[in-house]
C-alpha cells in the first residue's frame, strides 16, 4: 500500500502533454490543481515549452527536476506506452493515463495496452488508468482529473469506479447538487495495474475515509478483494453498486472498460459473507453516499419516524417490512407518555407518529422538535426519519431545532423528507444540509438509506 501514497498524497506532479489552449484536457489538469490550491510544484511538459497557466514548460520528460513524485499523462493512446516508458526511465513512481482507446476498442487497443503491462512489469512503476479521467485526493488538495471540477469538498466518504469518468461529470454532479464532500475518489478506467483490491487496501487504513462505496463492473482478482473485504467491513462500512449483471451488461462492460463479468450469484454470496453492502441503482449509491457524509451509521436499524399523514405510515411500513431490515419498535414507556402529553386526547399515537394533530394544537415548530425528541431519547431507538410539512400558509416554521437536536444526539442519525410546498423544501435544504442533516426529495428515500447503512452497521465491530 506505501506504493500508492503518491498518488494520494503527491508532493509534486508533472503533466505531460500540458497545453496552453483553454479547454484542453491537458490545461484544464492544471487549473483544477490551481482551483485546489494544491501546494506542490506543478511541471507542465510540451515539446513547444514556454509557460503554462503561470508554470515553466519542460519540452521532454527527461529535462524534469529529480524526484518528481507523479506523472500524468494526457498523450494520445499511441504516445502513451513511449511516454509511461519515459516516465519509468526518470525515476517517476506513479503515473495516471487518461487516454482512451485501448482494449476497451478494439485489437489494436489491445495490443497498446500489453505493451503498458510490460513497461509497468519491468519497471515497477504504477499506473492509474488508462482511460480514466483520474482520480480525487481531497485532503492533499489534489486532483488528476481533467475534466473541468474547481475546488472540491472535502468529506468522510470515499469512491472506488471502475468507470475512467466517475472523476468527471459524476463528480460535478454531486459537487453542483449536494452539499456534501469526498476524501479520495478514484476512477479505475481500464486498470492495467492499480485495481478495486489496491485502493481497497489502501482506503481500509485511511484516516480520511469513513466509508467506502464502490461501483464495479468485475473483480479483477475477486479472492483477494473478497479477503480484503472482509477485513475493511469490521471497520468501515463498504457499499457496492455491481454493473455487467446480465449478459447484456456484461457485453456493454466489455466495451466500456475491457471487463469480464462474473457469476452474479456467486459473487453476490461472497460480497455478503464479506460484509459487502450491495446496492441495485446508481440512485441508491449517491444516497447512501449523503446519508453517510453527514450522519453516523446508525448503532442499529430501529426507527423512530415522525410524519404528517397517516397515509405516508402506512406506506413506508409496508416497503420497510417487505423490502428493508428497518423496524419501527413499540416506544418506551416514557417516550409514550410525552408522545400523548404533545397530541390532542382523541388522537392515538406511538410509533410511527402522526403529529399534524399535534401539529394544529400546539404549532408545527412545538409538534416536530417535541415528537422527534421524545424518540431520540428512547434507548429503542437508533435513528429518526421525518417527513417536514412546508408552506407558506402555513405558517414559517424554524428549523434551527434540527440541527440542534443532531448536535444533542450525534450517535442517532436524523434524516429528513418533505411534503407541500417545493419551495419551501429547496429552502428547507439549502438550511439543513450545510448543517450535516441529509434532506431526500421523496419521502422512501431516507429508508432506502438508513437501510443500506443499518445492513453495513451489522459487520462492524
Amino acid at each position: 500500500m506505501e506504493s500508492l501514497n503518491s498518488f494520494f498524497t503527491p508532493r509534486n506532479v508533472a503533466v505531460i502533454g500540458a497545453s496552453a489552449t483553454i479547454g484542453r484536457p491537458g490545461r484544464t489538469v492544471i487549473e483544477n490543481l490551481h482551483a485546489n490550491t494544491f501546494p506542490g510544484e506543478i511541471y507542465p511538459v510540451n515539446p513547444r515549452g514556454g509557460k503554462i497557466c503561470g508554470h515553466s514548460v519542460f519540452k521532454t520528460v527527461f529535462d524534469l527536476p529529480n524526484g518528481v513524485d507523479m506523472g500524468i499523462v494526457m498523450l494520445p493512446a499511441s504516445q502513451t506506452p513511449q511516454a509511461l516508458a519515459d516516465c519509468a526511465s526518470v525515476g517517476i513512481k506513479s503515473v495516471v493515463l487518461a487516454a482512451g482507446g485501448f482494449a476497451e476498442v478494439d485489437h489494436t487497443g489491445e495490443n497498446l495496452q500489453g505493451i503498458l503491462k510490460n513497461v509497468i512489469k519491468q519497471t515497477g512503476i504504477r499506473v492509474l488508468g488508462p482511460n480514466t479521467a483520474g482520480h480525487i485526493s481531497s485532503p492533499a488538495k489534489f486532483t488528476s482529473s481533467f475534466f473541468p471540477l474547481g475546488e472540491i469538498p472535502h468529506g468522510p466518504i470515499s469512491f472506488i469506479a471502475q468507470t475512467g469518468n466517475f472523476t468527471g461529470a459524476m463528480m460535478r454532479s454531486i459537487m453542483t447538487g449536494e452539499h456534501y464532500g469526498v476524501a479520495r475518489c478514484v476512477g479505475l478506467g481500464n486498470a492495467v495495474d492499480i485495481d478495486e483490491t489496491d485502493v481497497l487496501g489502501y482506503l481500509a487504513d485511511d484516516k480520511e475515509t469513513k466509508t467506502i462505496f464502490l461501483y464495479l463492473e468485475s473483480l479483477r482478482r475477486p479472492r483477494q478483494f473478497i479477503r480484503v473485504a472482509k477485513k475493511v467491513t469490521r471497520v468501515k462500512a463498504v457499499i457496492m453498486l455491481k454493473g455487467g449483471t446480465t449478459k447484456e451488461g456484461a457485453l456493454a462492460a466489455q466495451s466500456h472498460t475491457a471487463s469480464l463479468g462474473s457469476d452474479d450469484k456467486v459473487l453476490d454470496g461472497a460480497l455478503a459473507q464479506a460484509g459487502v453492502v450491495r446496492v441495485d441503482e446508481f440512485s441508491h449509491l449517491f444516497t447512501a453516499a449523503k446519508a453517510a457524509a453527514m450522519m453516523p451509521v446508525p448503532k442499529g436499524p430501529r426507527v423512530g419516524f415522525v410524519s404528517p399523514s397517516g397515509a405516508f405510515i402506512v406506506h413506508i411500513s409496508d416497503i420497510c417490512k417487505q423490502r428493508t431490515l428497518l423496524e419501527f419498535p413499540k416506544p418506551a414507556k416514557h417516550t409514550q407518555k410525552r408522545l400523548e402529553e404533545i397530541s390532542p386526547p382523541f388522537i392515538s399515537i406511538s410509533n410511527p407518529a402522526d403529529i399534524f394533530p399535534a401539529a394544529t394544537v400546539n404549532g408545527m415548530e412545538f409538534a416536530w422538535r417535541e415528537a422527534m425528541r421524545a424518540l431520540l431519547l428512547d434507548p429503542r431507538i437508533d435513528s429518526v426519519v421525518t417527513i417536514l410539512i412546508l408552506a407558506d400558509e402555513l405558517g414559517k416554521m424554524s428549523l434551527e431545532f434540527i440541527p440542534e437536536l443532531a448536535k444533542e444526539f450525534p450517535e442517532k442519525p436524523i434524516y429528513v423528507s418533505y411534503s407541500g410546498d417545493e419551495n419551501s423544501n429547496r429552502a428547507a435544504t439549502a438550511f439543513l444540509e450545510p448543517e450535516g442533516v441529509p434532506t431526500f426529495p421523496r419521502i422512501e428515500d431516507p429508508f432506502k438509506a438508513l437501510n443500506i447503512m443499518a445492513s453495513a452497521r451489522k459487520f462492524l465491530r
